[in-house]
């Protein structure tokens, strides 16, 4: 083993020992002063098989000391309360919060930490497997319905603590939209849990399919008279033929439904003096669905009105 020799780089040694008295005259020359932080708290050796309940503080008010040099460039994400948990075990527990266990910049010295004292309460993990239950919001075109409405995978492993896991029925998913729908809806949506204390055991997402079928119900509304709109004042006009059958479809409501809220019209913006092949409008309640026309098109004469 090479001898050690204390001299060797003397020079350096003396400088660096020489820089080291300088920094601390500077900082012991400095005004000492206090300022009021607002930290993060960090939980460290979380024990395994336990789960939080509530929402535990993430920030803690601290007060520091130090020269002002340091102090008044320090910024909050330089001080961390640090809580230790190792210890813990199901049920309310009490932990002190002491000056000691706020980590800080060298030459920086913690006064006091707010609160003192944190309350927590755990329980112990467990898990159980519940169906998902996707969330279908809106409305089909007229005269269509929702139809079945599946998931992959049905159920799903829910993770949490012990009496919430056990009131947990349902995993949720985001909300499939089906308003104006005429043909199946198939998403990959998010799954979760109204509570927040929840969480799937294996992070996933489902395929969600909602069936759009044609309404149950049809029915014929007959001899609807054809309504003629937007007609120039110093015009007349006649359809032929002047009335249509209309076939609805929907729900059980359409069985109800007056038919004086089924309305036929020929649009005749813009039209002047002659004889025009118009399609036939409708227009019905929106929960059910014109189906047809018959017949489709009528002939319209268009007369200028008579002195």
């Amino acid at each position: 083993m090479p001898a050690l020799w204390p001299f060797r780089n003397l020079g350096l040694k003396v400088l660096a020992l020489a820089l080291a008295i300088v920094m601390w005259l500077i900082v012991a020359g400095e005004d000492t002063v206090e300022r009021g932080l607002r930290v993060p708290l960090q939980f460290e050796q979380f024990p395994a098989g336990l789960e939080l309940l509530g929402e535990p503080p993430t920030l803690v008010d601290v007060r520091v000391r130090g020269a002002a040099s340091i102090v008044s460039r320090m910024s909050p994400g330089e001080v961390v309360a640090v809580l230790d948990l190792r210890t813990s075990t199901p049920g309310r527990r009490l932990f002190q919060l002491t000056p000691e266990q706020v980590r800080t910049p060298f030459g920086v010295q913690v006064v006091q930490v707010a609160p003192a004292t944190v309350a927590m309460s755990f329980e112990r993990s467990a898990t159980a497997v519940v169906p998902i239950v996707p969330v279908v919001d809106g409305t089909p075109a007229p005269g269509y319905v929702v139809g079945t409405v599946t998931s992959d995978p049905q159920k799903v492993e829910v993770i949490g603590p012990e009496s919430v896991v056990r009131r947990a029925t349902e995993a949720l998913t985001e909300t499939i939209a089906v308003d104006g729908a005429r043909a199946n809806v198939a998403e990959s949506v998010t799954i979760g849990f109204l509570s927040p204390a929840l969480r799937l055991r294996t992070p996933q997402r489902a395929n969600v399919s909602v069936e759009i079928l044609p309404g149950p119900r049809e029915r014929t509304v007959r001899d609807r008279p054809v309504q003629l709109r937007n007609l120039h004042q110093l015009l007349t006009a006649q359809a032929i033929p002047s009335m249509v059958d209309i076939l609805l479809r929907g729900r059980e409501s359409v069985d109800r439904l007056s038919p004086d809220r089924v309305v036929a019209f020929a649009d005749l913006t813009g039209l002047g003096v002659g004889e025009y092949s118009l399609t036939v409008q409708v227009t019905a309640p929106a929960d059910a669905g014109v189906v047809g026309v018959t017949p489709q098109i009528v002939q319209v004469t268009i007369a200028a009105v008579r002195d």
